[in-house]
């Protein structure tokens, strides 16, 4: 018996090594016409197997470029488009600059600080005011995703002065949301997301079953 692990190790393991078996068999056709009729063959192949791309922009192109990586760019056909060369394929992409500064308190998150930041630069009113709100109410729900037995309303305020470094001054009689209304919130966002997600499933699976 053959196994896998004893064959040629597959370029695209993706497809599986019918198809790469398919690229192997039409490199060896000596007619050019004859190649280029099975080349189509394959990539249409190569797309029944994945119908649920066929929206993507340009996949038909990535088609091909596989077509032509899985020959190692030795299949000699008329493509119907430019492919990348070994260099590009090769090229390392450019390093993410990533901010590396240090996070005052880490389960607040980098996003709360740049918040408390931009809600200094406001003038004050009823916007300012709803923006600390909003910031101060969202500190509270990363606390409880922490710690969901107890919070501490005075400890998370003492967290915003401390973030806000004196450059925001709370009403003395500022109140947080209550821990039910946020987590009723938090379920209510959630129950949301997932039936936002699953009627898009579902549109995609009619999509499909129309064009099939």
């Amino acid at each position: 018996m053959e196994y896998n692990t004893s064959l040629k190790k597959l370029i695209l393991p993706e497809y599986g090594r019918n198809i790469q078996n398919m690229v192997d068999f039409i490199m060896a056709i000596e007619d050019r016409q004859q190649r280029n009729l099975a080349a189509q063959s394959i990539v249409d192949v190569m797309g029944n197997l994945y119908p649920y791309l066929r929206d993507i922009p340009d996949f038909k192109h990535k088609l091909w470029d596989h077509l032509a990586i899985m020959s190692d760019f030795q299949l000699d056909i008329d493509y119907p488009y430019d492919l990348p060369t070994r260099e590009a394929l090769a090229e390392r992409p450019n390093t993410i600059p990533y901010n590396n500064g240090e996070i005052k308190y880490k389960h607040y998150g980098r996003i709360v600080e740049m918040m408390i930041k931009r809600a200094a630069e406001y003038e004050e009113g009823m916007e300012k005011d709803s923006l600390i709100q909003m910031i101060a109410d969202h500190m509270k729900k990363c606390y409880l995703t922490w710690n969901k037995e107890t919070v501490d309303d005075e400890k998370v305020m003492a967290d915003f002065h401390e973030l806000a470094k004196g450059r925001i001054d709370v009403p003395e009689d500022f109140q947080l949301s209550e821990t039910k209304d946020l987590m009723f919130s938090a379920k209510k966002d959630n129950s949301k997301k997932k039936q936002f997600n699953n009627g898009k499933k579902n549109q995609n699976y009619k999509k499909d079953m129309r064009k099939n």
